[in-house]
Parts: C-alpha cells; structure tokens; sequence
C-alpha cells in the first residue's frame, strides 16, 4: 500500500491549499469570532465549496457526488487545520454523508444524498451525552409509539448542531434487550415539534450544540437503514470521522511548526538568529520526525477505509492518537519557542493551540485510543 499521493489526490491538494489561504485564512475565523457571527461560517464561502465539488466528495456517483477516495476527505480537513477553516465540511460532507451512505435505505439515500451533495443540506451527528466520548453509553431512549418512536433525552457537543437541516440522532430502543445493543440513527429535521436545539461554542470558536429530546414522535420513516444495522454503520462512520480529525490535526501540526520555524530564522537574541542555537535545533528536528510520523499513520488509516481493511478500527486509533500528541506538543513548543507573545491574542498561536485542544477531544482523547487499541489488540 503506497504511502503517497496519486495525481488526482496531489491536484486536489494544491487545489484546497489555494482556496483556503485565499478565502479562509485564520483571519476568517477572527472575523467570525469577534462579530459573533449568528451562524458561525460563511454560507457564501459554503456554496463555494459545495461548487468545488467538496459536498459530494465521498457520495456516490449515482447520487449526483463525486465518490473521490477517503485520501480526499483527509486532505480536505488537513488543510483546514492548517487555515482553520470554519466549515459544515466535516459534520455534513464526512460524518453525514458516510453515515447516511452506510445505513440509510436506497429511498433515503436518493432523498438525502444528492441534495447533500449539492450542498443544500446540512447534517449534524447528535452522539455524545457525557463530558468525555462515550459511544457505548447511549441513554436517549427510542419507545415504540403507534407507528413510530418517541425519543427522550439530551445531547452535547453536536458538531454544527444549530444550523444542521437534518440531526442524525443515535438512540437506544427502550425494549432492547441488553445495553449492547438496540440502536438505531433517526433522521430528524431542525424543526421537529419538541425537539430543542440551543447553541454552544467551543473553546476554539467551533459550532456546536445541545440537543433535547422531551418526548418527540418521530415516524417509522425517520429511522435510517432497517433494525439492526445502525450500530456497525455508525462504527464505520466514527472510524472515518476519527482518521479525518487526525487529518486536521496533522494540519494544525504542520502549520504551527512551519510558523515556528519561520520565527526561528528571523528572532534575533544575543547577536545571533535564535534558530542558530543547537537547543532550539533539537526541538525542530524532533517535531519534524512526529510530523512526518504522523502524515504516515493518518494515510496509512485514509488508506485502510476504501481497501475496507480489517484493522481499521486499530488504524484509527492508532492514527487519532498519534495526530493529538504531535498537535499538542507542536503548539506547546511554538508557544515556548515564541516567547511570551506565543499565548496572547495577538498572534494566530493561540488559535492553533485552541484548535488542537478541541479535536484532541473529538470523538476520543488520547487515553481513549490507547485503551481502545490495547483492547482490539487482545490485551
């Protein structure tokens, strides 16, 4: 399997990095930030996108998308780590379409997918109930009611929850016969009677939301997919959600340290270049070697989701672990290597840091993983 980029992937790289750096550089994510934007992205930068072809990236063809390689999706989120984009990319165009296009009927799939890949549908993964990520621990509750379901419960840290169209809820059915298993995904509009969506935002200005269930009927029609098939579906679409974050937070790395270096060949202490001093040296030279470690295992994993790998849950792992600790200390030593300024507002530092934070959380910290691939690895 080659660690490289093909043609098709190398055009597509040169492509994002262009059109980020022109159109939403971090100075995008202040603006959004300052103005308390109501919304929290651009809709115009959104439809941009969504002509680029980046809404359908991983529909399927017969669904009016695109049907690119995950590699796509990878680099797409590397280089919004980079620029700190602040886009429905991820919550509707990766988690949306992978779970919708893993789980839903074909009639669900041909109402849902091709307007997604259009862009004109926003979608939200509604999954966490606790602090930390938890996917076993599902208590919003599905009761069987006349001929469709009553949901009641909450939800937290819903990724673009307050201006998604459509809320992937994950719910455990109430006559299930153990906590293992009995879950199903419904498909819930914004405007669902009952259903409160209050907005939250996160430590690096990210979107999202609480969601809250208060005995909310919902047809049999918005279950997605047939009883059964939710739980390893929605497996997969955490397994590509966790890569794509390892993906962005390669690119978090990447930028942090570029900047870094960048002051090392221009801050002057003692008459000298301060990247001149062996210590400072060293320290480059180690958060190169994690980077480049880094990009291996994140392609590596991208790679595993279209070879359908049997170890993709251990290659995700692996890769989210991986990506959180270069993130971390690539940001920990460009606050340090930048002196005092390295923490404040003035400098983008802060917001990469803040960035690198958030996602070490999503959808599992570093703990989280190196228990889970202790476990799949039989220990």
């Amino acid at each position: 399997m080659a660690l490289v980029w093909d043609d098709d992937e190398r055009m597509l790289d040169e492509a994002a990095r262009a059109f980020l750096d022109a159109n939403s550089p971090p100075a995008e994510l202040r603006r959004l930030r300052d103005s308390r934007d109501p919304e929290g992205f651009s809709r115009a930068l959104w439809h941009e996108m969504a002509a680029l072809g980046w809404a359908g990236l991983l529909v399927p063809e017969p669904y009016g998308g695109l049907g690119f390689a995950h590699t796509g999706a990878g680099i797409l989120c590397e280089h919004g780590g980079r620029t700190l984009a602040a886009s429905p990319l991820f919550a509707t165009a990766i988690v949306g379409a992978t779970l919708i296009g893993h789980l839903a009927t074909d009639a669900q799939k041909q109402r849902l997918l091709p307007a997604l890949a259009r862009g004109e549908l926003l979608c939200a993964l509604a999954l966490e109930e606790r602090a930390r990520h938890d996917p076993a621990a599902i208590a919003m509750s599905a009761t069987p009611a006349g001929d469709g379901f009553r949901l009641d419960g909450e939800k937290h840290f819903v990724l673009d929850g307050h201006v998604a169209d459509l809320l992937l809820v994950v719910a455990r059915r109430a006559d299930a016969a153990s906590d293992e298993d009995g879950i199903e995904v419904f498909a819930l509009p914004r405007a669902t009677v009952g259903l409160g969506v209050e907005r939250t935002v996160m430590a690096d200005s990210r979107n999202a939301a609480t969601l809250r269930c208060d005995g909310v009927h919902v047809a049999a029609e918005a279950r997605l997919g047939l009883p059964g098939q939710a739980e390893a579906a929605l497996a997969h679409t955490l397994d590509v959600a966790r890569i794509c974050v390892a993906a962005e937070l390669l690119g978090v790395a990447a930028e942090v340290f570029a900047r870094t270096v960048d002051y090392l060949k221009q801050r002057r202490q003692f008459g000298r270049v301060i990247g001149e001093f062996q210590a400072l040296q060293h320290r480059a030279a180690r958060l190169f070697c994690d980077i480049e470690l880094t990009r291996s295992a994140v392609l590596r994993a991208l790679r595993a989701i279209d070879a359908a790998d049997p170890r993709l849950g251990a290659l995700a792992s692996v890769a989210k672990l991986q990506a959180a600790e270069t993130a971390t200390l690539a940001v920990n030593e460009a606050v340090q290597m930048h002196g005092g300024i390295g923490i404040t507002d003035d400098i983008d530092i802060g917001l990469f840091m803040k960035r690198g934070a958030t996602l070490r959380q999503l959808f599992g910290d570093s703990y989280f993983h190196a228990d889970r691939y202790a476990t799949l690895a039989g220990y």
